[in-house]
């Protein structure tokens, strides 16, 4: 199906909760941290360690066998939501 609609010349807009399926998959990425644009760009660059942790509360890497994979290893301390700006 991707295939297709990248022949065709289709924007597909797609709202992902599995990483992986992100990285393999998407040629841009936003992600949103708490409904506010945390950062936005290719899923190899955008989806770091650092914003991994921030964003999503874990640990992860990539690998890039056949195709680039997304390693999620252990989750980290929960995440707090931000300050209420009311």
């Amino acid at each position: 199906m991707l295939g297709l609609a990248a022949s065709s010349g289709i924007t597909v807009i797609a709202a992902l909760h599995t990483l992986d399926l992100a990285v393999r998959y998407a040629d841009h990425v936003i992600v949103l941290d708490h409904g506010r644009i945390a950062a936005a760009g290719s899923p190899t660059t955008v989806l770091t360690p650092a914003l991994l942790a921030q964003v999503f509360g874990v640990h992860g890497t990539f690998t890039d066998h056949a195709a680039p994979h997304l390693l999620l290893e252990r989750r980290s301390a929960e995440r707090q939501p931000p300050p209420s700006h009311e």
